[in-house]
């Protein structure tokens, strides 16, 4: 029995393939993150009951902050929002939740997630009606969607701001939305922000010529031995 030359060619192709797409299956590019609330929450356009749940950036083509929120297997979508960037000076090894501050009996309202090691976080933008009560309740600035985004405007549905006074502004005039200076010099540069730290590549490929050089000289004595 031989076996034909494309077929050795093909299983060598997917050996290789397949040492190469291990380490990038264990990279996880949307942030998931599984988060446990002991009580209520709200987040924007729906009200969490108390328990575990997955967060995770949804990765688009155009410029803007999607978070998607799942139960806690993440088998089931639970509901897609806006955010805008929110930046910190000091990142920290653990995931960061902050709240907007609610009367006593109602759920903390969501304000922003943190993912370790990031200076860069999730602000989450509110429905107008929710972003105006959410506004004059504490006392803070709250970013708002002018009108329900769908799949199809979530990149292009405008968004402002809520001030206290009750006040629509532009969102870029009363948020930081770009890193503030401090932020900016201690963010790695734009490359090092969307791939994983690590090493150069440079051994990994060596590491897989290799290893394509063993496996093709072991087919061939195999396709011998059984011809």
């Amino acid at each position: 029995m031989k076996i034909p030359r494309v077929a050795l060619v093909v299983l060598a192709a997917f050996v290789v393939a397949a040492m190469v797409a291990a380490p990038a299956r264990a990279q996880r590019w949307d942030k998931d993150t599984k988060v446990t609330f002991s009580q209520p929450v709200e987040v924007p356009g729906k009200a969490l009951p108390a328990g575990t749940y997955r967060l995770r950036v949804l990765t688009m083509a155009a410029a803007r902050n999607v978070v998607q929120i799942w139960n806690e297997d993440g088998t089931n979508l639970i509901t897609t929002v806006l955010c805008i960037p929110d930046y910190r000076l000091e990142p920290t090894g653990e995931t960061v939740i902050n709240f907007r501050e609610r009367p006593a009996g109602t759920p903390a309202a969501l304000r922003a997630w943190f993912y370790p090691g990031d200076n860069f976080g999730q602000d989450f933008v509110y429905p107008k009606a929710r972003a105006m009560a959410l506004a004059a309740a504490t006392h803070e600035v709250v970013p708002e969607v002018t009108a329900q985004p769908t799949p199809s405007t979530m990149t292009t549905v405008p968004l402002m701001a809520v001030t206290p006074e009750q006040k629509e502004v532009p969102v870029e005039q009363a948020i930081q939305t770009t890193p503030p200076t401090e932020v900016a010099q201690a963010m790695p540069p734009a490359a090092a922000q969307t791939l994983p730290k690590t090493g150069s590549l440079t051994p990994l490929i060596m590491l897989l010529g290799f290893a394509a050089m063993g496996m093709g000289a072991g087919l061939r004595l195999l396709a011998k031995r059984i011809s």
